[in-house]
C-alpha cells in the first residue's frame, strides 16, 4: 500500500478494501520496521494515530468523510500538537506539551487525517542538512551517507523511504524545497500567507511559511487543498479564495511561459545537475511551452541579505526561550543571570546560537541601519526583479540546488558552504512567492530537483506545470531501496 497515491488510497478506504485502522497500522509497522536507518521521526504516537483511524472509520461509516479521511500523515515537529511533545528539533523543548494544535494541524485533524507521528528536522528549523537536531541527523533514504537536506528533512525522508503518504514541512530559505530535490520528491512552499503559521513555532516570522511533501503534485495539491486558508489568529494569514489544486492539474501547457534566469546558470552549478536541468526544460519545450533567458540581477545578494533579516529575526524569537517561562532550565542556578546564560547556554546548540548571536549583533543600536535597514532595502529590489520577470514569464525554473545531497559531517564546519546549499531557494522566501521541487532525475545514486516559482497566490499553475512533467517522466516514482519493498 506504501505504493498507492492519496487518490487511490481514498478510493481504497471507500471502497472498503481496507480501514483507516489497517492502514494505519501498515505505515506504523514501515516506521518500526525501517526508521532506525534514516532516524526521521522524533516522535511516533502510535496509540493516539489508531485512535484518529477508528474515528476515520467511523465517519466514513456514517458518510460523514470528506477527500482526505483516514489517510496517514506525519507532521513536522515545529507544528504544536495537543498533548504530544513538540521540541522543534531541539534540548530546549524536549520536554514541551503544547496545549493547543497548531492551524495546520488542526485542519488536517478536522479533515479526518491520522497523524502518524512528529518528524525530525534541524534545530529551530535552522540548518540546511538536518545535522543539528538535538535527536541526531536524519539520513538520506537514497544514500545513508548523505544527507537528506535541511531543515525538513525528516519530512522529506519519510516520504521518500514511503514510510508515510505525505508530511507537513516548513520553509523559511528553502526549507521544503531543499530537503525535497535532495530526497527525490515533490515539495511545494506556498505564497506567505496562504497557509497558517498559528502554532507553527517562529524561526524568522517573516520568511516562514508552512507547506507539503509528498510524492507527486497530485498528491500535493490533496493535501494544499486542506491545510490552505485564512485563519483570524495570524496576523500574516492572507484572506484570499483557495481554489481546488486538484481541478486544474490537467490543463494544457500550450503557450506557456517559462523564465531562465542566467544567474541559476552560472559558476556553482554542478555540471551533471545542469545538465538534467537542461534535460528537463527540454520535456517542457514538447509539452508545448515557449523557454526564455530572463535574469534576475540582484539574486547574489540573496544570501547574505537573508543571513541578516533571518537572524535578526530568529534573535527576538528565541528570546523567550530562557528557562523561566518555559523550556529547558539548568540545574542548581546560582542567581538569575545564571539561570538564564546557562539555560540558553545548555538547552540551545551551536546553529542556533550563532545566528542568534548574528541576528542580536545586527539590531544593536549601532548596526541597525547599516545592516538590517539595509537589507529590508535589498529585500525590496529582489522583489523587484521577480515582478519584472512575471511580466515577462509566467514561471521561472531552475534548479532547486546547486549540488546533490553532500555526505553526513561534510560542511558541518563550514557554515558558509551550508548556507550557500540554498542559494537558487532563499530569494523565494525574501520575496514571499510560492515554488517547488519535483524530481528530475539523479546523479548516481542521489536525486536532483527542479525548481519551478510562480507569481503570487498562483499555486495551482505550478502544480499543474508539475503534474503535466510527472505524467510524462517517472523520476517521481522511483524508490529508494530498501525502502521500495
Amino acid at each position: 500500500m506504501h505504493d498507492k497515491t492519496l487518490t487511490e488510497l481514498a478510493a481504497g478506504l471507500r471502497a472498503k478494501e481496507f480501514s483507516s485502522v489497517e492502514l494505519t497500522r501498515y505505515f506504523l509497522d514501515r516506521i518500526a520496521r525501517y526508521d532506525g536507518q534514516i532516524n526521521s521521526f522524533i516522535t511516533v504516537c502510535a496509540d493516539y494515530a489508531l485512535q484518529q483511524a477508528q474515528a476515520a472509520d467511523q465517519a466514513l461509516a456514517n458518510g460523514d468523510a470528506v477527500s482526505l479521511t483516514g489517510i496517514p500523515l506525519a507532521q513536522k515537529d515545529i507544528f504544536c500538537t495537543d498533548g504530544i511533545r513538540t521540541s522543534c528539533g531541539s534540548r530546549m523543548l524536549d520536554n514541551f506539551i503544547a496545549p493547543y494544535d497548531a492551524g495546520v494541524v488542526e485542519r488536517c485533524s478536522g479533515a479526518g487525517m491520522v497523524m502518524l507521528g512528529k518528524t525530525n528536522m534541524d534545530e529551530f528549523a535552522m540548518g540546511s542538512s538536518n545535522e543539528t537536531s538535538y535527536y541526531g541527523p536524519v539520513h538520506n533514504p537514497w544514500d545513508r551517507e548523505a544527507v537528506p537536506g535541511g531543515s525538513s528533512g525528516g519530512s522529506a525522508a519519510a516520504v521518500a523511504a514511503r514510510l508515510t503518504p505525505v508530511a507537513t514541512a516548513t520553509d523559511t530559505g528553502g526549507s521544503i524545497r531543499q530537503p525535497a530535490s535532495l530526497c527525490g520528491i515533490t515539495g511545494l512552499k506556498p505564497t506567505y500567507g496562504r497557509v497558517s503559521r498559528f502554532g507553527m513555532i517562529a524561526f524568522a516570522s517573516s520568511l516562514d511559511q508552512g507547506g507539503v511533501m509528498a510524492r507527486s503534485a497530485e498528491d500535493a495539491a490533496l493535501l494544499l487543498n486542506v491545510i490552505a486558508g485564512f485563519d483570524e489568529r495570524d496576523s500574516t494569514s492572507a484572506e484570499q479564495t483557495v481554489p481546488d489544486y486538484g481541478a486544474t492539474l490537467d490543463e494544457t501547457l500550450a503557450g506557456l511561459k517559462i523564465g531562465l534566469p542566467e544567474e541559476y546558470f552560472s559558476d556553482g552549478l554542478d555540471t551533471e545537475v545542469a545538465r538534467i536541468i537542461d534535460a528537463a526544460v527540454d520535456e517542457y519545450r514538447k509539452l508545448g511551452a515557449e523557454v526564455k533567458a530572463i535574469s534576475l540581477p540582484n539574486t547574489g545578494l540573496a544570501v547574505p541579505t537573508y543571513y541578516v533579516i533571518a537572524p535578526a529575526e530568529c534573535s527576538s524569537n528565541l528570546s523567550r526561550f530562557d528557562g523561566v517561562r518555559f523550556g529547558y532550565r539548568c540545574e542548581n542556578a546560582v542567581d538569575l543571570e545564571d539561570l538564564y546564560k546557562r539555560s540558553r547556554g545548555e538547552g540551545f546548540g551551536a546553529e542556533v546560537k550563532r545566528r542568534i548571536m548574528i541576528g542580536t549583533y545586527a539590531l544593536s543600536a549601532g548596526y541597525y541601519d547599516a545592516y538590517y535597514l539595509k537589507a529590508q532595502q535589498l529585500r525590496h529590489l529582489i522583489s523587484d526583479d521577480f515582478a519584472k520577470a512575471f511580466e515577462e514569464v509566467d514561471v521561472i525554473m531552475g534548479p532547486t540546488s546547486p549540488t546533490v545531497a553532500f555526505n553526513l559531517g561534510e560542511k558541518s564546519s563550514d557554515p558558509v558552504s551550508m548556507y550557500l546549499s540554498d542559494i537558487y531557494t532563499i530569494a523565494v522566501n525574501l520575496a514571499g512567492l510560492p515554488g517547488l521541487s519535483i524530481p528530475a532525475g539523479f546523479v548516481g545514486s542521489r536525486p536532483v530537483g527542479l525548481q519551478i516559482i510562480g507569481n503570487y497566490f498562483n499555486e495551482a499553475r505550478l502544480l499543474n506545470v508539475a503534474h503535466r512533467f510527472q505524467q510524462v517522466t517517472d523520476w517521481h516514482l522511483r524508490a529508494p531501496q530498501p525502502f521500495a519493498d
